[in-house]
């Protein structure tokens, strides 16, 4: 069922871009212009890869074969496949709108009433996908109905889905973010190539932590948690509010204190290590809300970053920042306060890196982000994560971090409920109600 996987994958994305459109349709409601450059990314964006790469494979392979297994298909799937028919049409009629509302202020309310009647559809498509044809899909189709269709999706020579489809299709995503209004998007491209990761499967254990306990008073946050992170893993722990994640994740850093249990990590207990020994051992954290030193500058912050790194690397170490976030060395010289948040969350991810850590500890990285930022943050945990980086990543976005975490936990009020691979948890229909909401 690995088509239901990248189906889903690219709901996610195509959720966020729709959200996204909402929000700047806001903007333009109190005055903001009609940006050409952005509705065009984002319209080629969906010409390109929805209208002639997702669609044309629902329709020639998963839908196609769901028809053949089952007299219900055609009730759930024929309105859907409306949809993608029309789409093109949508799309054509969209652009001419945004032209003449660029041009001409009169026409501004006939572009946006449009606008939010797309991605009203697009929401209410997306949700009938979800909520109705894939769980027909997994109730009615064979083995070998899988086996072909998963073929299709994955197809690395498809011309639509295969490697150079995907990085045009990046391309077109980060273009989006880069021209989308300063309070939706970065104001700078994001470096990166997305590759697969290496297999982690077997690697020895970087991180151990057994039966951990830590209390807030007379109130136990934290009950005999068990963890453990690969070297080369990425590692989602996942939750709703106040399940103990950032505790954990505090404790970890030795921030928060640990009443039982033990932590082992690079072979060596921490336990009793103060936190900034642990800091110096490799564990480096972007803590949640980004906490970065608002009137310093953009560089000073890096730099305290590097504090316990050797001085001759630091330049160094500065440039591969500055290549994997270009809006920092933009505005290096700036306090770190007039960034916006989601250039906040980079330099806080940067800062983390200057450090070089052996294990990166992302604290709610996506949190108080637009939903296009939301993607764009999680782009850079790809990218990280396909250069071997060691990472745990807590998150309330559950989808987000499973979709790219090799294994994922489950916390509640304090306990590990339940564990396995990011997808596994994803297509577990437990996580999929609670925290999915699916």
């Amino acid at each position: 069922m690995q088509a239901l996987r990248i189906i889903s994958e690219d709901h996610s994305n195509l959720w966020r871009l729709t959200t996204t459109i909402d929000h700047v349709a806001d903007e333009i409601e109190e005055g903001a212009p009609v940006d050409p450059r952005f509705f065009n990314s984002v319209f080629d964006y969906l010409e390109h890869f929805v209208d002639r790469a997702h669609h044309p494979k629902e329709d020639d392979y998963l839908f196609r074969i769901m028809r053949e297994r089952s007299v219900k298909a055609a009730e759930i799937l024929d309105p859907l496949q409306r949809d993608h028919r029309n789409g093109p049409d949508q799309l054509s009629t969209l652009r001419a709108l945004m032209i003449e509302a660029s041009r001409h202020a009169e026409r501004r309310a006939e572009f946006l009433k449009s606008l939010r009647l797309f991605t009203m559809g697009q929401k209410a498509h997306i949700s009938a996908e979800e909520r109705y044809a894939m769980p027909l899909a997994r109730e009615v189709l064979h083995e070998t109905d899988w086996a072909e269709i998963d073929a299709a999706f994955l197809d690395r020579e498809d011309p639509l889905f295969g490697d150079q489809a995907k990085a045009e299709f990046a391309e077109l995503f980060h273009r989006i973010a880069s021209l989308a209004p300063a309070s939706v998007g970065l104001g700078g491209q994001t470096a990166g190539a997305l590759v697969a990761a290496t297999t982690t499967a077997n690697a020895e254990p970087l991180l151990r932590v057994r039966n951990l306990e830590s209390w807030y008073g007379r109130i136990q946050a934290l009950k005999g948690i068990d963890i453990e992170v690969r070297r080369g893993e990425t590692v989602a722990l996942v939750g709703a509010n106040g399940a103990g994640k950032t505790t954990f994740m505090r404790t970890l850093s030795g921030v928060q204190p640990m009443r039982a249990g033990s932590i082992e990590f690079d072979g060596m207990d921490i336990s009793k290590l103060r936190s900034d020994m642990r800091m110096r051992r490799g564990i480096c954290q972007s803590p949640e809300g980004r906490q970065v030193f608002g009137p310093l500058s953009i560089e000073d912050n890096l730099r305290l970053g590097a504090y316990t790194q050797p001085r001759q690397q630091v330049e160094g170490d500065m440039e591969k920042i500055f290549a994997m976030f270009p809006i920092l060395k933009e505005k290096r010289n700036l306090p770190a306060g007039t960034l916006s948040g989601g250039q906040q969350q980079m330099l806080a991810i940067g800062r983390a890196l200057m450090g070089r850590p052996k294990l990166l500890l992302l604290d709610e990285p996506s949190m108080g982000l637009a939903p296009l930022l939301v993607q764009e943050v999680f782009n850079v945990v790809k990218s990280l994560k396909a250069q071997g980086m060691t990472i745990l990543l807590v998150e309330q976005n559950a989808m987000a971090a499973l979709a790219i975490a090799d294994r994922g936990y489950v916390l509640e009020t304090g306990s590990v409920t339940l564990t396995g691979s990011g997808q596994d948890l994803i297509n577990n229909e437990q996580v999929r109600a609670a925290y999915l909401g699916m």
